[in-house]
């Protein structure tokens, strides 16, 4: 269980939404967003291993957790066309492995969705991928129809570290205050994402690219284990 006193400095507004990362929170992929993201690089004529390629993954696992069309146009700002296309390869790549077998839920992650619901908690999952890919993810896992709500940039106009997602998912549910939402990620986008919207609470969790002091640079308020607990986060607050 989390110290009560963890929470004293935050909000006491009761939490009614709980707006959780996909991969790396509770989606896990061995590596794949990062592996696909270097054949689409490959496909645009970067050399594997080269300078170039080496920076570019650099700086994508630096921006983990963004929209990942976000991320090609900046590789490649000024080529858009790169980007559209670097991005469609990544999309078919990650969508096939995806099919294969490598994407499955994090530990207790499943558990945590259904406690959450049983709590009269509303649930919105957010990713930086595109509709189609995240509509696939959550056919392949069984989840559509468990959660309130699922959100990727084009259905708020940007994706993290921008808080549209966050605020949309808001807006969706009809709720009045944003300090009523918790935040959940595995990344600085994810986490900074839920400290421009203002929610009351941004929980970091260790299962993705980021360190502890890169989610609380972000703005975590508090960094955990994994997603498993997020319910002990709850109660804390709720002490």
């Amino acid at each position: 269980m989390l110290a009560q006193d963890t929470f004293r400095s935050l909000s006491t507004v009761p939490t009614r939404l709980v707006c959780l990362d996909m991969n790396g929170t509770t989606v896990e992929d061995d590596g794949l967003v990062l592996e696909c993201f270097g054949d689409a690089l490959t496909s645009q004529g970067v050399a594997p291993g080269s300078a170039a390629h080496l920076t570019m993954l650099s700086f994508v696992e630096q921006t983990m957790g963004s929209s990942r069309l976000e991320v090609f146009k900046r590789l490649f700002g000024s080529a858009p066309g790169r980007a559209l296309a670097a991005n469609r390869v990544f999309e078919r790549g990650f969508a096939a492995a995806a099919s294969g077998g490598r994407v499955r839920a994090v530990d207790g992650a499943v558990d945590v969705l259904l406690r959450l619901r049983d709590a009269g908690v509303h649930v919105a999952l957010t990713t930086g991928f595109s509709r189609q890919t995240q509509n696939q993810i959550l056919e392949l896992l069984g989840w559509t129809g468990l959660v309130d709500l699922s959100l990727c940039p084009e259905d708020a106009g940007r994706g993290a570290p921008y808080p549209d997602m966050v605020l949309t998912a808001l807006l969706a549910l009809d709720l009045d205050d944003v300090r009523e939402v918790m935040t959940v990620g595995d990344s600085r986008a994810a986490v900074l994402a839920g400290h421009r919207a203002g929610a009351g609470a941004n929980v970091g969790v260790l299962t993705g690219p980021h360190r502890e002091t890169d989610l609380l640079e972000a703005g975590a308020d508090v960094v955990v284990p994994s997603v498993r607990a997020v319910p002990d986060v709850l109660a804390a607050r709720a002490a």
